[in-house]
């Protein structure tokens, strides 16, 4: 697979130069966006998710880490109807933390447990009356959002499951808004912009509500063939290092999904041209108590929330083997 140029990051700032006029009206800070997000490589990310082996968004999101990309301040690992075992999952999690630690990546954080069911819509569709779970994950989003955001670098929470931790730090803390941003990979695209439905946000479609209707918010739609990433073709090209083998014995079970791939939430915070077709979109107003998915996302350019319609595909498996291949030939001496 052909490598990127080595000044990658600078390339994909520079072409996106001509976007940036439209970003002070973002109102996020003094420091422009790289891109067409409200958030770029520079903020600090907390990793929301279930299972790590359907998909590869925990080692993007390491290897962005590892190159310049965005500082994973947390990894907040719960369960999903697909992902049941919470043993397995955060087992897992600890297992892809400790091969990035071996092959010479600092500065990952361990996973954090978080359990927390499905949030119910209370009879007054009223948010504030909704009950609570207190999650591990919703304290992190609390906690490290007091630590670390800045007014014009919010902590960015970055989702491949479903939304509840998020909306259980708003029950906690109404005012974690005003210190996050929140970019998921999920639902699916409609000609007038998107639902919040399969994948992912038919999970918890009541958090769904509560997510866009109180944070900013960021749903990435565009998805692409995550077997390409690491070809079966391409597993003998995998360089000897702990994490390369990680990935070369997970890549036999990664989920053939190419509508699914959660990598894309953490590629559209870390690449500053993964993101190539960006509207600014509003959510309806109201969400019937029996709903199967969340609000509906209709295009308006003054709307409160953003949604990735497309994606720069090919550079993410450039990035992620040019990455991968700069570690280590082996484990460092300790």
């Amino acid at each position: 697979m052909k490598a990127p140029p080595p000044n990658w990051f600078a390339v994909a700032v520079l072409s996106l130069s001509v976007t940036l006029g439209c970003s002070d009206s973002r109102n996020l800070g003094s420091s422009n966006p790289h891109g067409l997000l409200p958030v770029d490589e520079r903020n600090p990310i907390l990793l929301v998710n279930d299972g790590v082996k359907d998909n590869w968004q925990g080692a993007y999101a390491i290897l962005l880490a590892s190159s310049g990309g965005p500082r994973i301040a947390g990894i907040a690992v719960g369960t999903s109807p697909n992902q049941t075992s919470i043993m397995d999952n955060i087992d897992d999690w600890h297992s892809l933390v400790d091969a990035a630690r071996a092959s010479g990546i600092s500065d990952i954080p361990d996973p954090t447990t978080s359990l927390g069911a499905k949030l119910v819509r209370p009879p007054t569709g009223q948010i504030l009356a909704t009950k609570a779970n207190g999650s591990g994950g919703a304290e992190m989003i609390v906690k490290l959002s007091k630590k670390l955001s800045l007014p014009y670098r919010p902590l960015v929470v970055v989702t491949g499951g479903r939304l509840t931790d998020v909306a259980d730090a708003y029950l906690m803390d109404q005012s974690v808004v005003d210190r996050t941003v929140v970019v998921s990979s999920l639902g699916s695209l409609t000609d007038t912009g998107a639902t919040m439905s399969d994948p992912n946000g038919e999970m918890d479609p009541w958090a769904d509500f509560i997510v866009t209707s109180q944070f900013r918010f960021v749903q990435v739609s565009a998805f692409y063939d995550q077997l390409l990433d690491v070809p079966t073709s391409s597993v003998r090209d995998l360089p000897d290092n702990p994490l390369a083998k990680w990935i070369m014995a997970k890549q036999p079970g990664i989920w053939d999904l190419d509508k699914a791939a959660d990598q894309v939430a953490v590629l559209s915070v870390g690449l500053p041209s993964f993101a190539v077709e960006v509207d600014r979109v509003s959510p309806a107003g109201t969400l019937a108590a029996d709903a199967t998915a969340g609000p509906q996302l209709t295009t308006d350019p003054n709307g409160s929330a953003w949604l990735v319609r497309r994606c720069a595909a090919s550079q993410a498996g450039e990035f992620f083997w040019k990455a991968l291949l700069a570690l280590p030939a082996s484990a460092p001496a300790h």
